[in-house]
């Protein structure tokens, strides 16, 4: 009797430590692969890029492409991340007080109706408090073309003559690598009137880097522009992936700079389906009062429909205004 109640004390200590084991197991694993996790902001607008994907996949592609070595920074210490996976603040960079880092993607919520999108007010909010612009006044029939810069695909030219022929200044951003490839044509960008923004050295994300890369990043394009061109100063930065948080908006904005983002974009990194037709339509079927266009000038259906499109959105009674009007007038 004694000896059988020995077996079942034995037995039971080891059903319970098998039961332990397979507990930590599936602990373990679960913390090596854990379940995935959406964006805790979803679709709101402001947070996400426009054409539902985040990172350098829209506007990001042509800094991508810029180098022909990974264009990064220094490695630095692992971002800590907030239980969705959004990138909060870099251990070193931000002490306490100091403008938020959370990381947000460029987003739009769109309309057919020829309505400005919509934003939401702490996201108009955080942009107006540190000089970064959007769209226009609602009350105004302008229109603010531009375009980013990272490499060249045989275009630009032409759309210099578009724009000439029409009679219309845009806002080119460039990268460091289109500066030092493509001179001829910044220069005549600025022998002929248009503004030539900054769009970083090597197209890292702002929210992933230090306040003293991002002034180096900055910094780096500013002086080649100097060297190449006389002119001293850029005043206008389009955020690299379309990602910013408002502490790159604040560090940023003390440089002296103004975010642009834009209230109307294509998906023209890569052929566009329709054509040129397309690409007419996707702009002229979305212009709205105060829109800042975004479009790259890798496309080559963006390049043929250029002229339709200015000529088509004349006749709907717009006028094409710079960057200076918008944040200066």
């Amino acid at each position: 009797m004694k000896n059988k109640h020995i077996f079942l004390i034995a037995l039971s200590v080891l059903v319970l430590g098998l039961i332990g084991y397979a507990i930590t197991q599936n602990m373990a694993r679960g913390l090596a692969h854990p379940a995935p996790v959406q964006n805790p902001a979803g679709a709101m607008p402001g947070l996400l890029e426009s054409g539902g994907k985040t990172g350098g996949a829209q506007e990001g592609t042509s800094g991508a492409a810029a180098s022909s070595s990974p264009a990064a920074a220094e490695p630095g210490p692992e971002p800590k991340k907030d239980s969705g996976g959004t990138v909060t603040s870099r251990p070193g960079n931000q002490a306490a007080g100091d403008p938020s880092n959370l990381r947000r993607g460029w987003g739009l919520k769109k309309n057919d109706e020829h309505r400005q999108p919509e934003m939401p007010a702490s996201i108009s909010a955080m942009l107006a408090r540190h000089g970064s612009y959007w769209i226009g006044s609602p009350g105004d029939k302008a229109l603010y073309l531009t375009f980013d810069e990272g490499y060249e695909n045989g275009h630009t030219a032409k759309i210099l003559d578009i724009l000439k022929e029409n009679e219309v200044k845009a806002a080119f951003f460039i990268t460091g690598h289109y500066l030092e490839t493509n001179s001829a044509l910044v220069k005549r960008m600025v022998s002929e009137g248009h503004i030539v923004g900054n769009h970083s050295d090597t197209h890292p994300s702002f929210p992933d880097i230090s306040d003293e890369e991002i002034e180096k990043e900055l910094k780096a394009v500013e002086d080649g522009f100097e060297k190449l061109t006389g002119q001293k100063g850029m005043r206008y930065l389009r955020a690299p992936k379309g990602e910013y948080s408002e502490r790159t908006l604040a560090k940023t904005n003390a440089l002296g700079y103004h975010n642009v983002f834009w209230s109307l974009a294509l998906v023209d990194w890569v052929p566009i389906p329709g054509g040129p037709e397309e690409a007419y339509r996707s702009v002229t079927g979305h212009l709205h009062n105060g829109a800042v266009i975004l479009l790259h000038a890798v496309s080559s259906e963006v390049t043929e429909a250029l002229d339709r499109t200015i000529k088509d959105a004349k006749a709907q009674g717009y006028t094409f205004k710079t960057l200076d009007d918008l944040t200066i007038g």
